[in-house]
């Protein structure tokens, strides 16, 4: 192995990469810090404040540019040159860059030298745009107060403050907000204080983060301690179920994570427990996890779905994709890592069964799009003007996964590439990446794989797995698995049969089956499916435990299942589930079967989306519509 100190001599990649979806000068200024001071206004539906920026200059320039869009409102812009300084106003203009976003261009008097310190302050209000979700009373848990919060991720937080919304930039941030009385505030920070009198929140996050880790929720919302490190946040209505679905349960995937990764540097790890209108399982936002209240199912069954989003802690949060094309750098180690911490704790088997239901996914999209799709590659090239989340899908997620898997099974020896993950983590925390830096520290330290040439062995080239479109060149191996998948496969054949044979079907016992059990054995019916007439019917009658579940994944594939056998009957579940939720990850898929159903399913579909439309999130809401329009276009 090649020696720390020469490793940490090795220049990133990133430091040259280019990220076409920002506008900003984020390579001819640093920026150290920055403090938002914004106060919320529920009927106005706006935040109104300033936003100092503390900046250090990289290339000599007399410009600055950040991150805006028009919903921004300016009232003014200053810099002051030194401490104590003055402040003096500086002249500034809009100009259009995205769809998604504008430049807000800042000119100075004269340029500003290199090394030089300033700091720039902006008096602005917004509220009307992608990054800011405000929800009625109704549209909340509780219906009893609005709810305000924030999603940065991918983009948006150019929505909310001027900024370099792109993650090749990382840097520490306080907040002072205000909020009304009777409200609580909570942020992605290390430190949280309350002024009472004032009715002012204090955070301050300590540690460099990405931008669009910078998240905000003002609401009706309460805590409850459920580890020596651990809060849960929710409405009133909701915290005594997030305290028993979790209590304990956190401090145990943290300390399994840190025993394999290395210490947890976020200090605290709290999970907040959104409105059923929040678009994504989790974000990973530090120090607080934003996720869905799909996870309360009422008996632990869907807990380990927080394990992803703590393994972000490592991997994303820590070490960052340097551009949204290298999506699958933080993706890719973080379903490794998840699926490493589970078969820790729960063993071999289940991980596998878990990932069998990934790699279904995967196939599901794959089949979908066709494999040979430009964003079925690892590396998507992301041209200027594209908004990034709109190259998201189950690539980065399951083939990332596959990628990180292969290099494991070159280096042949887990507790070895554990050591590796550590000596990773260790030598680019805190910083943003590209492959390049991962791959070749990953030849350094194994300078016997460089040896062998491994990145060019016919058919798993590196360069094939970053920039080829395509199923995975390697799988990992999920026998361990067959214990649990053998007796679904074996079932579900069985339902599959023109004639049913009631007698071996009944002989099936799953009431003791878990979660991901289930889910493979209704994955494997669903690609079995449409059934012979009346299986189904008979299967919703025989397991009320899967027709009936209030299990989120089980909602979603029997709902998938309900459309493609055309299954009027239970056509209201999926309504009711649409209803439920606006989780994306359920939501499109939903639709997309619907939309390619029966006129029935496609009636419901347009049904259900105008009753729901107005409780999901805006980025839900225009794929939904690219569903439903791209399919009445064809039609």
């Amino acid at each position: 192995m090649a020696c720390s100190e020469e490793l940490s001599r090795l220049r990133l990649h990133s430091e040259l990469a280019i990220d076409v979806a920002s506008a900003s000068s984020y390579r001819q200024f640093k920026l150290t810090h920055f403090h938002l001071e914004l106060e919320v206004d529920f009927e106005q539906r706006r935040l109104r404040g300033t936003e100092t920026l503390e900046l250090r200059c990289l290339q000599e320039a007399a410009r600055l540019v950040l991150d805006v869009h028009p919903s921004l409102c300016f009232q003014g812009i200053s810099y002051r040159a030194g401490e104590g300084s003055e402040l003096v106003h500086v002249p500034y203009e809009t100009q259009p860059f995205a769809h998604y976003g504008s430049a807000l261009v800042l000119s100075f008097p004269e340029p500003w030298k290199v090394g030089t310190d300033f700091q720039v302050q902006i008096e602005f209000e917004t509220g009307e745009g992608p990054g800011v979700s405000w929800l009625n009373p109704e549209q909340t848990a509780g219906k009893r107060k609005p709810y305000l919060y924030t999603q940065g991720q991918a983009v948006l937080n150019r929505s909310i403050f001027p900024c370099f919304d792109t993650p090749a930039v990382k840097s520490k941030y306080s907040a002072t907000i205000k909020v009304p009385e009777g409200f609580t505030a909570v942020m992605s920070a290390t430190i949280w204080e309350k002024r009472e009198q004032e009715n002012t929140f204090i955070f301050k996050m300590c540690q460099p983060i990405p931008v669009y880790l910078v998240a905000l929720a003002v609401g009706d919302i309460v805590s409850a301690k459920v580890g020596p490190r651990s809060h849960v946040w929710a409405e009133p209505c909701l915290i005594q179920a997030a305290k028993q679905e979790f209590d304990g349960v956190i401090e145990e995937y943290l300390s399994t994570g840190e025993k394999l990764f290395g210490p947890y540097v976020w200090e605290r790890y709290d999970v907040l427990f959104m409105p059923p209108s929040f678009p994504f399982g989790g974000m990973e936002n530090p120090c607080i996890t934003f996720v869905t209240p799909c996870l309360l199912a009422g008996d632990r069954s869907l807990a380990d779905v927080i394990i992803h989003e703590i393994s972000h802690s490592w991997f994303g949060n820590l070490i960052t994709n340097a551009n949204w094309g290298e999506f699958w750098l933080n993706e890719g180690f973080t379903m490794y890592a998840q699926r490493r911490i589970t078969t820790t704790l729960y063993g071999p088997a289940f991980t596998c069964l878990e990932a069998a239901t990934g790699r279904a996914l995967l196939r599901q999209h794959m089949d979908t799009t066709g494999e040979d799709h430009p964003l079925n590659k690892l590396r998507v090239k992301i041209e200027p003007g594209i908004d990034p989340d709109d190259t998201y899908n189950e690539t980065p997620y399951e083939k990332g996964y596959s990628f990180v898997s292969y290099l494991a099974h070159l280096v042949g020896d887990e507790n070895k590439f554990d050591a590796f993950l550590q000596a990773y983590v260790n030598r680019f925390k805190f910083e943003s990446i590209m492959a390049e830096d991962l791959l070749e520290f990953y030849l350094d330290y194994f300078t016997e794989l460089r040896k062998e040439g491994v990145e060019s062995k016919p058919g798993f080239e590196f360069d094939r797995w970053l920039n080829t479109p395509g199923w995975p060149p390697y799988l990992p191996d999920l026998s361990p698995g067959d214990s649990l998948m053998k007796p679904a496969d074996e079932l579900a054949e069985l339902w599959a049969a023109g004639s049913l044979n009631m007698e071996a079907i009944k002989a099936v016992d799953i009431s003791t089956w878990k979660t991901y059990q289930l889910v493979y054995f209704l994955d494997r019916i669903l690609v079995k499916s449409p059934l012979p007439d009346g299986n189904l019917e008979k299967m919703s009658n025989m397991y009320p435990k899967i027709s009936k579940a209030s299990n989120a994944e089980l909602k979603l594939r029997w709902s998938q299942l309900v459309i493609k056998n055309n299954h009027e009957t239970d056509f209201c579940k999926v309504k009711q589930f649409l209803h439920s939720q606006g989780k994306q990850k359920y939501t499109l898929p939903i639709y997309r079967a619907l939309y390619s159903g029966s006129e029935a399913a496609k009636t419901l579909a347009m049904e259900t989306f105008a009753e729901t439309a107005p409780r999901l999130h805006v980025n839900v809401q225009k794929y939904v519509k690219k569903i439903l329009t791209a399919k009445a276009a064809t039609a």
